[in-house]
């Protein structure tokens, strides 16, 4: 017979299989493309400092308000802490009061888009074109005109100063 208890830890069960199953999907769907640049787990160790390897590299976020980028107001380019690759240009960066650097739209071949199952919600994931480091999350309410802010991890990136696309 099945209690109250015995259908809610069921149920819970349930809920966090499905959870860690979509978190497979998107690892299995990133795990088959490749990468113009690659390197072994312990070599992006080596590469990277630790809180650079835990969002490029594991997903991490870092915590809001404490990216020196946030505050970069000056003519350049935003690049790939893990490869160099340009990401976004210093003209699309806005102020989004997220605590995050923002942008209303990446360069050409900068980043890639794919469907985020994590943390119960569906949202949009940005990662790197050249490495697939994980940069941060796109969202439907940024300025014109494009409507999209995507809302960057400071510390996946690099800022070139007076570079241009």
């Amino acid at each position: 017979m099945l209690t109250r208890r015995g259908f809610s830890i069921a149920g819970a069960a349930g809920l966090a299989a499905l959870g860690l199953s979509q978190f497979a999907r998107g690892d299995a769907a990133k795990a088959k493309r490749t990468y113009e640049v690659t390197h072994t787990d312990a070599e992006w160790r080596q590469l990277l400092t630790p809180d650079q390897y835990d969002v490029l590299r594991q997903q991490g976020t870092e915590r809001p308000l404490t990216s020196p980028l946030l505050d970069e107001h000056r003519a350049g380019i935003f690049a790939c802490a893990g490869c160099d690759n340009h990401l976004f240009s210093s003209t699309t960066k806005f102020d989004s009061g997220t605590g995050w650097p923002s942008f209303w739209a990446p360069l050409h071949n900068g980043v890639n888009e794919a469907d985020d199952h994590t943390l119960g919600m569906v949202r949009t994931e940005i990662s790197c074109h050249r490495c697939g480091g994980h940069l941060g999350h796109v969202f439907d309410d940024g300025p014109k005109p494009t409507g999209l802010r995507y809302c960057m991890d400071g510390v996946a990136m690099k800022f070139i100063p007076g570079a241009t696309a």
